[in-house]
């Protein structure tokens, strides 16, 4: 392959911080309190959704203004949405699924690009492309830990990492962070619509730094 799948320094942050804040931003007037509130609570990892018109208006902001954030884009569904992504300087992109023309666009550019996985097809057409940090989704929906466990049983001895996100929380992040191939896991929970839309930074930090605390605890002696 001509270009990496994924830097190794932007790989090894993720690994560092443990947690993605997966973020939707509807007000762009919010970006900048959500950052302050993230990094009060000393977390520094987030993934803005492409689900908003906004989305690369906040990724813009954010890369001007709070250049220690590691910044990524998610719900990436096509190859202009890629190009778009690159132009704006995102960190990383991911998928929630294995689009093929997506991902040839995110090597072409040079994007660090974690697609979507859910099942052993989706693993072995992410492998063609030579990667090894892919996204599980929807993680809980398709049975947790133990499905991840035994759909990487086969390809264990390659060393795929991953990042589950789909109904994690603060109750069940540190059993994913415990097992050996999780990098990092997605926080949706952490930030969600409902507090972004009350601007409720109080509620949102609680959770950030609970968040933290779990990946201090679990990775302390990494």
């Amino acid at each position: 392959m001509a270009k990496k799948s994924f830097d190794d320094s932007i790989r090894d942050r993720i690994r560092k911080y443990g947690v993605l804040v997966v973020v939707v931003v509807e007000k762009i007037e919010t970006v900048g309190p959500l950052m302050e509130t993230l990094m009060k609570a000393d977390v520094w990892g987030l993934e803005l959704t492409l689900r908003t018109p906004v989305a690369l208006d906040a990724l813009r902001i954010i890369k001007k203004q709070y250049p220690g954030m590691l910044a990524g884009i998610g719900t990436v569904l096509t190859p202009q949405q890629v190009r778009s992504i690159a132009e704006e300087g995102a960190d990383f992109a991911v998928a929630p699924g294995t689009n093929r023309r997506v991902i040839e666009e995110s090597l072409k550019l040079g994007l660090s690009f974690a697609p979507g996985i859910s099942t052993a097809s989706d693993i072995e057409t992410a492998l063609e492309y030579d990667f090894r940090l892919m996204k599980f989704f929807p993680a809980e929906l398709m049975g947790g830990i133990n499905y991840l466990n035994g759909i990487n049983g086969p390809y264990e001895h390659l060393g795929i990492e991953y990042i589950p996100l789909g109904g994690l929380n603060e109750k069940n992040m540190q059993d994913y962070l415990n097992q050996k191939r999780v990098a990092a896991v997605g926080g949706s929970w952490i930030a969600k619509r409902d507090l972004l839309g009350a601007k409720d930074w109080e509620a949102i930090f609680r959770n950030a730094e609970a968040a933290r605390r779990i990946v201090k605890r679990v990775r302390a002696n990494e």
